[in-house]
């Protein structure tokens, strides 16, 4: 065991758990950041994919100027997506530049200790830390319907589990969902040239509508400002000060999560999905089976029919359902200490559970902080509220030197 003791751990090496660490350590503390940086969107996102936020809603947060989406690619027209691509290149350039002393190595478990916490790292190494913070993002938390989740993996599958579509070719393959999830892994199935089928209990798709660029004034009146979640003064509510949702009333706030974005595709995809890909709108699942290595499913449509289908495999893109129980890295007795909120952890307004001194963010902080918890843009709000508040028993430290510009990179294309 390594007897000295950190100030942080934290858990994740994405977007979240990058951005605490920078602010963090831009304190002063003593910060480990454990995992691969952008592993999720290197690993689990379908190649080919388009960003669906604005530039100025995919910033990771520092407080080093220089260091945001938007100022390492000036001039990203309003509009214009941002590939998958672009976006790890950045997220890898900010770890490089941005955080120290990234480790790439898995925590295996988390323990309570005195003071703080004990950390088990795959490499065997027990890490003493004040401070735990669990940004572990969505990946484990990926949800396979009921009636789907018994099935063989070799069949049914999460769009999470897919970096390569290129392996269905000549296959057919249903997506289950609406959102912009599935219907961007049916659209780039067709382009990889497998059959693409999505199935969706919703009897028409929606789509986000075009952004328009410096709107006038009378625009921004009517239907509100440009925030990271959209137009809209409620979404500009939800999007640029979660505290106020984490005000409501827990019945309020949990529409507010459920309903705020809701399944609804990308304006830009909306031509390519003409072109090879089948629609079964107003179906749903009610039984699944295998036979002779094919799915074999029925559905009810909302008017009461009956299908009985076939098909090679199935994608479940049907998001990402929270669940405390999944985080199997924290010891069984923290798990029973945390006091919950939708099997969320309930969180205080500076992202602190109810065990003293662990943090949770992300998609975690949902149910606490509303639905910017569930997207890059919400990261910059939780950085700012965790690593100010991992500061306060220091401050009565002498204070840091001010924190240095970061400083260009022309190994990273901009445009």
């Amino acid at each position: 065991m390594n007897d000295s003791l950190i100030d942080t751990l934290i858990v994740g090496a994405g977007p979240y758990g990058l951005s605490i660490a920078a602010h963090a350590q831009a304190h002063g503390l003593s910060v480990r950041v454990i995992g691969t940086p952008m592993d999720f969107w290197q690993r689990h996102m379908p190649a080919g994919m388009l960003l669906n936020s604005e530039p100025f809603a995919s910033n990771l947060s520092s407080p080093a100027p220089g260091s945001s989406f938007t100022d390492r690619h000036p001039g990203w027209p309003m509009g214009q997506p941002i590939p998958l691509r672009q976006f790890i290149a950045y997220g890898e350039w900010f770890a490089e530049h941005a955080v120290r002393g990234i480790e790439k190595v898995q925590v295996q478990h988390v323990q309570a200790a005195d003071p703080g916490f004990t950390v088990t790292l795959s490499t065997g190494e027990e890490v003493r830390t004040l401070t735990v913070v669990i940004a572990i993002g969505v990946r484990q938390f990926a949800h396979v319907p009921a009636q789907l989740s018994a099935l063989p993996r070799e069949l049914v599958t999460h769009s999470a589990e897919h970096h390569d579509l290129s392996r269905f070719a000549d296959r057919d393959v249903t997506i289950v969902g609406a959102g912009q999830s599935a219907l961007e892994t049916a659209v780039l199935l067709a382009e990889a040239g497998a059959r693409p089928t999505v199935l969706s209990r919703k009897d028409h798709l929606a789509w986000n509508a075009i952004p328009l660029p410096d709107p006038s004034w009378t625009s921004k009146a009517l239907r509100g400002p440009q925030s990271g979640l959209g137009h809209g003064w409620r979404t500009w509510l939800w999007s640029e000060h979660p505290a106020t949702t984490r005000a409501l009333p827990d019945r309020t706030r949990q529409r507010i999560v459920k309903n705020t974005l809701g399944p609804a595709g990308a304006w830009w995809l909306r031509e390519r999905m003409g072109h090879g890909v089948t629609l079964r709108l107003g179906e749903r699942i009610v039984e699944a089976g295998t036979n002779n290595g094919r799915v074999r499913f029925s559905t009810v449509t909302t008017h009461g029919g009956i299908h009985l289908s076939q098909t090679d495999h199935i994608i479940a893109a049907t998001g990402y359902v929270p669940d405390i129980e999944k985080i199997t890295i924290l010891d069984p007795d923290l798990r029973r200490r945390l006091r919950l909120r939708h099997r969320s952890p309930a969180l205080s307004r500076n992202f602190e559970s109810s065990v003293p001194g662990l943090y949770f963010a992300g998609l975690t902080a949902a149910a606490s902080f509303g639905p910017v918890m569930r997207f890059v843009h919400g990261s910059s709000y939780a950085a700012q509220r965790i690593a100010d508040n991992l500061v306060k028993p220091r401050r009565s430290a002498p204070p840091k030197a001010a924190v240095p510009p970061v400083q260009p990179d022309k190994s990273v294309a901009t445009k």
